[in-house]
């Protein structure tokens, strides 16, 4: 990952652990289900977020590069990835 990218993911993945680790105090002190799930929610959506800057990230970075280099293979490889990963991602 670039520096800026790697930063900025690491940042969010610091307030994704706090925020589960504040699920964990929710549950622990039986807190109002609908509370937790509003909770969980949001920690989803912060995830989908960091997946959405990672794979942003890796287009600029390592697509771009193997549409730079000029392999043929190495860029149907890398669209390949991309595409099976984007695919996961919508299940």
């Amino acid at each position: 990952m670039q520096r800026e990218a790697k930063a900025t993911t690491l940042k969010r993945l610091g307030r994704i652990e706090g925020q589960v680790r504040g699920l964990a105090r929710m549950v622990a002190d039986d807190r109002y289900c609908i509370d937790i799930v509003t909770q969980i929610s949001a920690v989803r959506a912060a995830l989908r977020k960091v997946e959405e800057e990672v794979l942003r990230d890796h287009v600029a970075h390592c697509v771009e590069g193997a549409i730079a280099s000029g392999n043929k293979g190495e860029q149907r490889r890398k669209i390949t990835e991309l595409m099976d990963v984007l695919g996961r991602a919508e299940r």
